[in-house]
């Protein structure tokens, strides 16, 4: 563990850093790295933990900007030993996925591309798109990233054609299913018409069709339809028939036939420029391509590491029949047999790795490499817009540099009520949402019919920059958390604000902080009484409306959000005895408070937590009269 006095970089102290690269042996096994705050920030692996741990610090080695920024942060360095390869692989999956450690980030725009999600850890699962991946419970499974969001919609929506689904995120009705009951759309899931086991089997089946296994789900349920008709039991039958039917409209709308043999086999390539790496991942199941994946990544390692680390991230999460028995590759990959004898163990069938070199198979990865290419092109343009925008913003502020990291914040409230402040970050010119941050405003002058957002503003700023006066040791300039500029939404008084807290916290110096006031889109500096002289049609100027509608509308949902748990608690906070655990154990059974004042003692009575005592103090609350 990192002590006080071993806060300092190892690559400013060279003889303890020499020291400590000499207890690490020269065998297999995972080595995690941590900073100041005693945090771990990467982890990886190596056949030799020792040479492969010494890279970093030699000083003809070239790296990467980002890890070069990572090695200037390290003061510890810990190793675990393993017994091959194979093990130090699976260790490092877990780890990773343990701590989620910053520098281990290998897409660099993770909200680019959507993704399916299927809430596994629920009774009732449900199906959904996002952007965001994170694995919130280990038992949620995440499908892709797509390339084609709108493709992707128009899946799940046929899926919820074909299969009864939930097709609400919350009940319409408090006791009775809605239409799409009726209409075979919904199995009554608001209403536990259909017990979670069999629902599960119908999600399943969802499932296949995003793990690229349309083909085997049609041959089972044409299996099941058969024996229903064998059985006589011709409603079923008939029903099977119809979602068979729509999965193969489904499967000839959504593949491409290409010419091979039935091997389930996935092919990816990438193409790269001195910065990125776009790669492309091609799924192919019998014969047909039924998914086309995408990342993004530095293009600093060698392309097969690039491909290596790519594939072990997709395949961490995957289940074993997703898992392909063939893996054709556009390079050669690193520990290539070490993926492959891991894949295997988990596949339950022999798996291969390797790079083709004629006829069909080569001609795919050419495909897949001149799709990626495609996709570079149109992320260099969209870069090269921003760099213009970036570019011309440092020109007006007369930065040094352009601004990496932009952070933007704003107050949203009502007449003071439920103050919240908004912090959200573009990095080079696009929104990063997984830095975006909340913030409820905890001055107790800020109340309602009293509002201060100067006030509010110090506040925030105050606790966003605070770790770096309590931890001095923290790195400042070059900290991938410190921004290059901080724009404020308002005018000179709420800037003044913001330059008067920093000014206490002796940061003023070290941070860039303008505002950006609505009626005219004017820029004010520090101390400066006039606005800078902009068009509001310049790239830079755009850059900043687009923080700013950002930052504002980041804070104004989540104040609805505040106001409106506000308000479904506001007269649950009266009743004597109900806390704020049962108050949600309420909200939870009836969904609002409109369906609590309907129940009946003996129905309040129901919801766990809530005795036959309490049950009828909450139902003589809402009915004085009867009282």
């Amino acid at each position: 563990m990192t002590t006080s006095a071993q806060i300092v970089p190892l690559v400013k102290e060279p003889e303890r850093l020499e020291l400590r690269l000499q207890e690490i042996p020269p065998e297999p096994g995972v080595y995690l790295m941590r900073d100041g705050s005693d945090r771990i920030i990467y982890i990886g692996k190596s056949r030799k933990l020792r040479s492969r741990v010494r890279s970093y610090f030699r000083d003809s080695q070239r790296l990467s900007e980002r890890i070069a920024t990572m090695v200037k942060q390290v003061t510890e360095i810990e190793f675990i030993v393993t017994d091959t390869e194979t093990e130090a692989l699976a260790l490092e999956a877990n780890l990773i996925k343990l701590h989620l450690p910053y520098f281990n980030v290998l897409l660099k725009d993770d909200k680019k591309y959507p993704y399916v999600c299927i809430t596994w850890s629920e009774d009732y699962p449900r199906i959904f798109i996002t952007r965001k991946r994170q694995i919130g419970k280990e038992k949620d499974k995440f499908y892709g990233p797509y390339t084609d969001s709108g493709l992707l919609r128009e899946i799940l929506r046929l899926c919820k054609r074909i299969f009864p689904l939930r097709q609400r995120p919350q009940p319409l009705f408090k006791d009775r299913p809605c239409l799409n009951y009726d209409l075979g759309r919904c199995p009554g899931v608001c209403q536990l018409l259909v017990s979670p086991e069999e629902y599960r089997k119908t999600v399943q089946k969802v499932a296949m069709v995003f793990q690229g296994r349309s083909q085997e789900l049609i041959e089972t349920l044409t299996e099941q339809m058969h024996k229903a008709a064998e059985y006589e039991n011709f409603e079923s039958a008939a029903r099977i028939r119809d979602q068979i039917t729509g999965l193969k409209s489904l499967s000839a709308d959504q593949k491409v036939s290409l010419p091979d043999d039935t091997v389930s086999r996935d092919a990816i390539a990438l193409f790269s420029d001195e910065q990125l790496a776009c790669i492309q991942l091609f799924q192919i199941r019998a014969g047909q391509l039924v998914g086309r994946l995408a990342f993004v990544a530095d293009a600093h390692a060698e392309p097969g590491a690039i491909l290596q680390r790519v594939l072990e991230e997709h395949y961490q999460t995957a289940d074993s029949v997703e898992i392909p028995t063939e893996i054709l590759v556009q390079h050669e990959l690193p520990d290539g047999e070490i993926l492959a004898d891991v894949l295997t163990t988990r596949k339950g069938r022999k798996v291969t790795i390797f790079n083709p070199q004629r006829q069909v198979k080569a001609e795919l990865i050419d495909m897949v490499e001149r799709n990626a290419q495609y996709e570079l092109q149109r992320t260099q343009k969209l870069s090269d817009r921003n760099q213009q925008a970036m570019h011309d913003l440092a020109t007006i502020l007369d930065l040094p540099d352009i601004p990496h990291r932009i952070e933007g914040y704003d107050i949203s409230h009502i007449q003071g009520s439920n103050a919240v402040a908004s912090q959200v970050v573009f990095i080079d010119g696009l929104p990063a949402k997984q830095h975006y941050r909340h913030y409820k405003i905890k001055n107790p002058t800020v109340t309602t019919g009293h509002s201060d957002d100067f006030a509010s503003l110090a506040e925030v700023i105050q606790r966003r920059f605070r770790k770096y006066i309590e931890e001095p040791h923290l790195a400042r300039m070059g900290n991938p958390d410190w921004p290059d500029l901080i724009m404020i939404d308002g005018g000179k008084g709420q800037l003044s604000s913001v330059v008067a807290v920093l000014q206490e916290m002796n940061l003023l110096e070290d941070l860039r902080v303008i505002s950006l006031a609505k009626r005219r889109e004017e820029i004010f500096l520090p101390g400066e009484s006039q606005p800078l002289e902009t068009e509001s049609e310049q790239p830079g100027v755009q850059l900043l409306r687009r923080l700013r509608d950002e930052a504002h509308r980041f804070a104004v949902s989540f104040h609805r959000q505040q106001r409106s748990d506000k308000l479904k608690r506001s007269r649950l906070d009266e009743i004597s005895g109900l806390g704020h655990h049962r108050q949600k154990q309420l909200l939870g059974h009836f969904r609002s408070v409109d369906y609590i004042r309907q129940a009946t003692p003996a129905q309040i009575a129901e919801v766990p937590g809530i005795g036959s005592r309490l049950a009828q103090e909450i139902y003589d609350y809402f009915h004085p009269s009867v009282n």
